[in-house]
């Protein structure tokens, strides 16, 4: 019967064009795999097959884990304090060995041995041809449509296949089979059986390739493209950044008659595409990726990293666009939040914000009115901005000698240091693992104290709406914590193991 694996070892190895010990290795894992079945258990099997005389042992083998990690698999695993007691000199990562009775081939079949090897060498294959294909260095797949797969197609490029997913096709697009697709490859996933490389049309990675394609320069190191926001097959926008000062970004990525950015609009199913001009400055960058809407002011937050943007009436609406896709995308582009204001609500939001900081200084500060005016009209906003702005700068607001600024200051650090004393204290309420909770400020738990939020289960018991209100974070980064707060429900839930 040994005989009789080399033969057929030799055949395989004719037939496929593979080298002898790949076939071996396949003969080795499918021996391996007829034994496991023997065991209960998921017992980790290795076969050693002689390559001359077709003899082969069968050992079954446990992997050395740290003590204090513990078995996570009992039947493959052994504790190096076990594994010292049989090896004195091994180490953590290495293997404990046992022979065992070795499965004889008639017991599987030879027909039997050779399916399991053939699907080997197929995977083997498929590897290698996959492996020769990413070594090109190909970012967007071009191929045709094999066939769909559960809503998704199955894209062939020569013998490698690729999976462009339902929700990764641009909306309303349709393919059949026989038609070129070109997509961008997102990743490779070899768990995916036949179609290894993951697609898509709809990513703004897909829109940048198309461009860099398209525009040499942008190849060459001439420009570069910053970001990319899409509303696939509606709107997109790309932010453009050229390296010389001779080139215009803009025109360069449109073309002589817009036949570039054409290219790009065809390839996307009629996509509209404006291209932005990137910026250093913050508030530049999205006046620009606005565009084109007109922007009368913008109000820079740089705490809550945010923008309040004020358009007039004729702008508001091409500002917002359509469902608020166009302020949607100027905000993934530019990586800045956006409240687009009318000057009506700009003014009352300015007077509202007017009134608390007057408040505040009247308050904390003990002054009157009129200090606390001529502080605001000075560009202070905050009791920090009174304790530490430098002194020199605080002398040359007119009406204000060394004496009153001195007091000011000292004020402001005293109603500080009382406030951080009461926000420790509130805290304190608190408790430890809401406190320890990934993405907790000191801020945060004073706001959620103030508000009844103690534990955990009273912060995972929020919306998300009400936990902006009490926060004034962003409608994601509100979920994201809320979601981390519930974490601990669904740990329990989880089914224990044996």
């Amino acid at each position: 019967m040994n005989r009789e694996m080399l033969m057929l070892v030799d055949a395989i190895s004719r037939e496929k064009n593979v080298e002898r010990d790949v076939v071996f290795g396949a003969v080795e894992a499918a021996l391996a795999q007829a034994t496991k079945k023997l065991y209960s258990g998921e017992v980790d099997i290795r076969v050693a097959l002689d390559r001359d005389t077709g003899n082969y042992e069968t050992f079954r083998r446990w992997h050395v884990v740290p003590d204090e990690a513990g078995l996570q698999l009992p039947d493959q695993e052994i504790l190096l304090f076990e594994a010292k007691e049989q090896i004195s000199d091994i180490e953590v990562d290495e293997y404990i060995e046992e022979t065992i009775e070795s499965l004889p081939i008639g017991r599987i079949g030879a027909m039997a041995a050779k399916q399991v090897i053939l699907q080997k060498i197929r995977d083997a294959e498929r590897e290698m041809l996959l492996n020769d294909f990413m070594s090109r260095g190909d970012k967007i797949f071009v191929g045709t449509v094999k066939r769909m797969d559960k809503g998704d197609l199955i894209v062939e490029s020569g013998r490698v296949e690729g999976r462009l997913r339902r929700n990764e096709m641009i909306p309303k697009e349709n393919f059949r089979t026989g038609d070129r697709v070109r997509a961008m490859i997102m990743e490779v996933d070899l768990t995916l059986r036949g179609a290894p490389i993951v697609l898509s049309r709809s990513a703004p990675e897909f829109m940048k390739e198309l461009f860099r394609n398209e525009v040499p320069e942008i190849e060459q190191g001439l420009l570069e493209i910053k970001s990319c926001a899409r509303d696939a097959g509606s709107r997109a926008k790309i932010a453009v950044l050229s390296h010389d000062k001779r080139i215009d970004p803009i025109g360069t990525c449109v073309g002589v008659r817009g036949t570039r950015v054409n290219a790009v609009t065809t390839e996307l199913a009629g996509e509209r595409v404006d291209i932005v001009l990137w910026s250093e400055d913050p508030a530049q960058f999205v006046i620009g990726a606005l565009a084109p809407a007109n922007v009368s002011s913008i109000v820079v937050d740089e705490e809550r990293h945010a923008m309040d943007v004020v358009v007039d009436e004729e702008n508001l609406a091409i500002a917002i666009g359509r469902g608020g896709q166009n302020v949607r995308l100027a905000a993934e582009l530019t990586g800045w939040k956006i409240n687009i204001l009318d000057a009506a609500e700009s003014a009352e939001k300015q007077a509202s914000e007017v009134d608390e900081s007057r408040r505040l200084f009247m308050e904390k500060l003990d002054v009157d009115e009129e200090i606390a005016d001529l502080l605001i009209a000075e560009g202070f906003t905050s009791l920090e901005q009174v304790a530490y702005v430098p002194l020199e700068e605080m002398l040359e607001i007119e009406s204000f000698d060394e004496d009153t600024v001195s007091e000011l200051r000292t004020r402001a650090k005293d109603a500080l240091l009382t406030m951080e004393i009461a926000i420790e204290e509130n805290v304190g309420g608190v408790a430890t693992e809401l406190r320890d909770l990934e993405g907790m400020t000191t801020e945060l738990i004073a706001k959620l104290a103030d508000n009844g939020v103690h534990v955990l289960d009273d912060l995972a018991d929020l919306a998300v709406d009400e936990l902006t209100d009490i926060t004034g974070q962003s409608a994601d980064e509100a979920t994201a914590l809320i979601m981390k707060a519930r974490e601990h429900w669904f740990a329990n839930d989880a089914p224990s193991k044996e």
